[in-house]
């Protein structure tokens, strides 16, 4: 599906997105319109897209945008379980503050060096090296495993 939108309301969203993913931007202005159970399937579409598209960027060897999907990826599904949970999920603190939750009740350590990783790929600046992404990469794919789990 597509949507055209004028150029004068998409330049409105573009500066009111700041620089974040527009169709991220835009599903947290409408997610509050749904019920809950169609907010955490939307998050759970949000997350597949997300998935994919960083498997494609990967493969093409763009490690800079394959990294910000990968984070994306996770990111949609700690929006899921905490929509799931009644738990804010509105920031990076958020997230972290969700993992630690996690921690608390399973004690799985890997969750916490998932997500350690997972973030670094979002924070990539085309630091990471190829050898070194591919770590980063192999941990978020785990991360993104385990919170299925926690989610089902």
């Amino acid at each position: 599906m597509s949507l055209v939108i004028s150029p004068p309301v998409a330049e409105a969203i573009l500066k009111a997105a700041r620089g974040r993913d527009v169709e991220e931007f835009l599903l947290s202005l409408v997610v509050e319109k749904l019920d809950p159970p169609e907010r955490i399937q939307t998050y759970l579409a949000l997350h597949e897209k997300y998935l994919r598209e960083a498997e494609e960027l990967y493969a093409k060897g763009d490690l800079l945008q394959a990294g910000e999907k990968y984070w994306g990826a996770v990111t949609a599904l700690l929006n899921a379980i905490a929509e799931k949970r009644g738990l804010p999920h509105h920031s990076h603190r958020d997230y972290a503050a969700l993992i630690e939750k996690l921690y608390d009740e399973t004690e799985d350590e890997e969750l916490l060096k998932g997500f350690a990783l997972a973030e670094r790929l979002h924070a990539n600046h085309n630091f990471l090296e190829k050898k070194s992404f591919e770590v980063h990469r192999r941990e978020a794919l785990k991360l993104v495993e385990k919170l299925k789990k926690v989610l089902t």
